[in-house]
């Protein structure tokens, strides 16, 4: 059908905006492998999780029937804020690759976090306010997420503790000074100031840190701190729901000018980007009805998709947490310090890998950094944003993509979700801009210590 009269920038009114976010679990035919207390191998129970999470994000964590759940009003009205946020044409991006392909990207840097990150953060501490709790921790890689928890902790009034990633914090020290602006209490990780931070550093001095790192010692923390909780911004099932807010915003704008895309892209570090912006159109193809084709795109430094095992593994390096069911590089792999810090992490949300793993997911490729930059520099120069590395390896494949159309003649409707800006990863731009990027790929070797963490677990794996 042809497309007429489509603006550049497509938005919602207040009234089309989503009153709910989707369960993709609710529609999911096999449902991901429990999360298992690493003590005795048996599925965690709903209780089990109340010294980490508060309750209500326990009960969503564990909900595999509810399809839609209510967004409640205090966190509709936070998010008027900066959603809905732009889905945009890259018509210049197009002209300059020459191809027939339409290209879309849904811009979620509309805020000062820069990222998705905040549509979960206020979210999460909503629930932690409600319940009563005073202060809660978390880790951040790229700073994103810490950022974005920062803004939802100052709005709501809670007290925030975060651990980030020593290699993030050293390349992105802006971050630092914009959460520590907003309240935060900000300490690279691995630290002196945890026991889990002091064991790593002994087995691994010098490292750059990890987020299986950072989460470790934010656990260790909120679960020796009076009245306070910990909380997570990507791989967990609450936080993919949380994040749906993106699709379900996307489909309704497309769906106004009756436009169904054919490809739908994602970067992939955690999953949260990649399942917010693919939930709804996974129901179709969970529904058995026309579905695009879903591409995950990850760091060639950290491939859990595309290298690591599907396998039980804990979700932090000091084997604190419960087991998770998911693509992994294992708990003790360090990634190398590459300028993504946000798609460091070993491994990728359950309900993700239990999507690819079945075969909903159509793709997974790993990209090296010194493309991904050549990719977000196109992007910068025609697009006018200087994308976040994170979101450039989206863009590159939507690059690649629009190039094959350019070959065949295909007219596709392309789809890419841009998770924010890059205007903290400066010192990254100035060292691809040097031609003193340099690309790391994991060997065989390198990877097999990281399977070697793998838990052993009778019975189970």
């Amino acid at each position: 059908m042809a497309q007429k009269n489509i603006p550049y920038k497509i938005y919602l009114e207040e009234s089309e905006m989503p009153k709910v976010w989707y369960n993709l679990r609710a529609d999911m035919k096999e449902q991901h492998a429990p999360m298992l207390n690493p003590a005795t191998g048996e599925p965690m129970q709903l209780e089990q999780l109340y010294p980490i999470f508060c309750e209500e994000l326990a009960a969503q964590e564990l909900d595999t029937t509810t399809r839609y759940i209510d967004i409640p009003e205090e966190i509709q009205n936070f998010y008027k804020m900066y959603r809905p946020s732009p889905l945009v044409r890259a018509y210049c991006l197009e002209k300059a690759l020459g191809t027939p392909a339409k290209i879309y990207y849904k811009f979620e840097g509309t805020n000062t976090s820069g990222s998705h990150k905040l549509n979960s953060a206020a979210a999460q501490i909503y629930y932690a306010k409600k319940q009563g709790i005073t202060s809660v921790t978390t880790e951040t890689g790229a700073g994103q997420w810490g950022t974005a928890l920062a803004m939802a902790c100052v709005f709501f009034g809670m007290d925030l503790q975060v651990f980030m990633v020593k290699s993030s914090s050293e390349q992105k020290p802006y971050r630092k000074a914009v959460m520590e602006t907003y309240g935060a209490n900000v300490t690279p990780s691995p630290s002196e100031t945890t026991e889990v931070g002091k064991k790593i550093l002994a087995e691994n001095p010098g490292t750059g840190g990890s987020l299986g790192c950072a989460i470790s010692e934010a656990i260790e923390v909120a679960v020796h701190t009076d009245n306070c909780r910990y909380v997570l911004g990507s791989v967990l099932d609450h936080v993919l729901l949380h994040q749906s807010i993106i699709g379900l915003e996307t489909k309704i704008a497309l769906d106004k000018y009756e436009i169904y895309p054919d490809v739908v892209i994602g970067c992939a570090g955690g999953g949260s980007n990649l399942g917010g912006l693919i939930g709804p159109y996974m129901k179709d193809r969970l529904d058995g009805k026309n579905a695009p084709y879903f591409i995950a795109v990850e760091p060639a430094s950290c491939p859990s998709l595309t290298r690591g095992r599907y396998a039980y593994d804990f979700g932090d390096t000091g084997n604190i947490t419960p087991l998770l069911k998911m693509y992994t590089l294992g708990a003790g792999f360090m990634p190398s310090p590459n300028h993504a810090g946000g798609l460091r992490f070993h491994g990728m949300s359950p309900v993700l890998s239990k999507l690819y793993h079945d075969g909903y997911i159509d793709e997974a490729r790993s990209v090296e950094q010194s493309k991904v930059f050549d990719a977000a520099t196109m992007f910068a120069r025609t697009e006018g944003t200087l994308p976040a590395p994170e979101s450039a390896h989206a863009i590159w494949a939507a690059i690649e993509e629009a190039k094959k159309c350019k070959e065949t003649g295909e007219e596709k409707t392309i789809l890419f979700g841009l998770t924010g800006t890059g205007y903290f990863d400066l010192s990254a731009y100035q060292s691809y801009n040097a031609g003193t990027m340099s690309d790391y790929i994991p060997t065989d070797e390198d990877l097999q210590k990281g399977f070697d963490s793998l838990p052993k677990i009778p019975g189970v794996q």
